[in-house]
């Protein structure tokens, strides 16, 4: 009798130390995997590579050296295309190189018919090749811009004065170019810009050994609208 009585309480004793580690292993966290689909964060926006645009706006400008007095004050609209590279620096910072070609339709008359004269200064394209650095918050980069400028300029005179002369002669002038923009990546490849540009031109004859001879140089203000897609 007492050892059936010994050998009942072992098996009560473990079946219930089984039942306890049952309701233990319940109460355990799960391992699985975690309920609920997961969204991976967003990648992050890098302005690094190379991109290809178009831009247009308008400028205005004068003639240096008392150039005005016969080509008048130049202004106009222009357009054409842009290019360049991109390399970020960290988070924030971005350095690049970018060149553009506009056609222009600058221009300017002088009309004087009281005296005899009439005259017309063009700036017939301006092309740039400048240095980019800039702060970028993300998709947005704020940057200032300058480098080397070239246009070709056409100047025109009709002179009925004393001396009759009538002339035409077109130059290329190499300057400078500084300026300051926003441009903003509305997707990976999609950008778009606003910027402020202002070249100077140097200072050419025209017209040697005339009544109407000039040294004139050329000063232009352009603010510029673009799209670039990005590679």
């Amino acid at each position: 009798m007492k050892a059936r009585f010994l050998a009942s309480v072992a098996l009560i004793a473990l079946a219930t130390t089984g039942a306890v580690n049952i309701a233990g292993a319940a109460d355990l966290p799960s391992r699985g995997a975690p309920r609920g689909d997961y969204l991976a964060p967003p990648p992050v926006f890098s302005w690094t590579g190379f991109y290809l645009g178009l831009n247009a706006g308008y400028g205005w400008g004068s003639f240096t050296q008392g150039g005005g007095q016969l080509f008048g004050k130049p202004s106009g609209f222009q357009g054409g295309v842009t290019g360049g590279f991109n390399y970020q620096i960290g988070q924030n910072f971005v350095l690049g190189l970018e060149g553009d070609w506009d056609l222009t339709a600058i221009n300017a008359k002088q009309d004087l018919p009281f005296f005899g004269f009439n005259g017309k200064g063009q700036l017939n394209s301006l092309a740039t090749v400048r240095a980019r650095a800039g702060f970028a918050a993300d998709r947005a980069l704020i940057f200032l811009t300058g480098g080397l400028a070239m246009g070709s300029v056409t100047a025109n005179v009709n002179d009925w004065r004393a001396v009759p002369f009538f002339g035409s002669q077109s130059t290329f002038n190499a300057g400078w170019a500084l300026g300051a923009g926003l441009e903003y990546a509305f997707t990976n490849k999609i950008s778009a810009k606003a910027e402020y540009l202002f070249t100077s031109l140097s200072s050419k004859d025209y017209f040697h050994f005339s009544p109407d001879w000039s040294t004139t140089g050329l000063n232009v203000s352009n603010v510029r609208f673009g799209v670039n897609y990005h590679f």
